[in-house]
């Protein structure tokens, strides 16, 4: 069986070639080929330094400035990027403590993150902190089934967001794991938890009939899979239609290859999550063929350390 680190380096060999997604997407006219890299992350939890060199599992990995570095190395090569995160990015670290996120979010900004949905610990400052970290964030926060009305943070979060990449029309919704018995009922004060299988896919009918959207794409902090009926991402998956790629955060999952799955119309699913602390970033390559009317996908997992900003 590989260990943490040998499984973490097989990851970066190369990238492995996916089958094309179900469904047709409708391109904008005028352009017959479309290309777009989607990169992602999940559970950073406050982790802004790299492990020390001499930790048992990830010596030298992660860490924001590499992070960073990565991707203005892969944003140099690709013309339409995408940057996700699927949520926790507070919490971990004396770094949390100290500046209560606000280290994080700068970061994120200078990165030019696209968007982001809400962890569990993202309530750990309480409800008016996570309000003023999404103030200060210069891209949108996306959750469809956390119910804000009477907080401070009431208005500020988005239920889908619409972004377009060249001539790629891309719908993002998001949702998020129970709070009642994970989070401390006052740090989340007044905020209701909803169904988020409705709520994701009254959002993705949104995007999918009235926003005319190309692609679909649910950031979700539900959770990877679990044993007992606990929605997760592979359920969210199997009981929707219309969403083309689950980014899914909450269980530290790494997955070597991401997860596919059909969603109740037969279609397919992909979902991915990149473990925990920055030590991943998920990279999907797609290629929007007009005539063809499918996309083909090259994915790998970057490894964040210093050897990957040195190739």
């Amino acid at each position: 069986m590989q260990n943490r680190r040998e499984f973490l380096k097989s990851g970066v060999a190369g990238g492995v070639l996916l089958s094309a997604l179900g469904g047709p997407f409708d391109l904008l006219a005028g352009s017959a080929r479309e290309e777009l890299t989607v990169l992602h992350t999940n559970d950073m939890h406050s982790h802004i330094e790299p492990f020390a060199d001499n930790d048992k599992k990830y010596p030298g990995m992660g860490g924001a400035e590499y992070r960073s570095a990565i991707i203005k190395n892969i944003r140099s090569k690709a013309q339409n990027i995408l940057l996700l995160d699927a949520g926790d990015i507070f919490q971990g670290t004396p770094y949390f403590n100290f500046f209560h996120g606000d280290l994080d979010i700068a970061l994120m900004n200078s990165m030019g993150y696209d968007a982001a949905t809400i962890g569990n610990h993202d309530f750990d400052g309480g409800i008016d902190n996570l309000s003023r970290q999404i103030s200060n964030a210069s891209f949108p926060f996306i959750n469809s089934n956390y119910d804000f009305s009477g907080t401070s943070v009431e208005s500020k979060v988005h239920k889908h967001v619409v972004i377009r990449k060249g001539g790629i029309k891309i719908g993002i919704t998001g949702c998020g794991v129970e709070l009642a018995g994970l989070v401390p009922d006052k740090l989340y004060a007044g905020t209701k938890y909803l169904d988020p299988i409705k709520e994701v896919q009254q959002q993705v009918n949104i995007l999918r009939s009235q926003k005319d959207c190309d692609f679909i794409i649910c950031l979700s902090h539900l959770g990877y899979k679990y044993e007992d009926n606990k929605v997760s991402d592979i359920v969210l998956a199997q009981q929707t239609s219309g969403i083309d790629l689950i980014i899914g955060g909450h269980t530290h999952t790494f997955l070597e290859t991401p997860e596919k799955q059909q969603n109740k119309e037969g279609k397919l699913v992909w979902i991915n999550q990149v473990g925990w602390a920055g030590l991943q970033i998920g990279q999907f390559d797609f290629i929007f063929e007009k005539k063809s009317r499918k996309n083909v996908a090259n994915y790998q997992t970057v490894i964040v350390d210093k050897k990957s900003i040195e190739k």
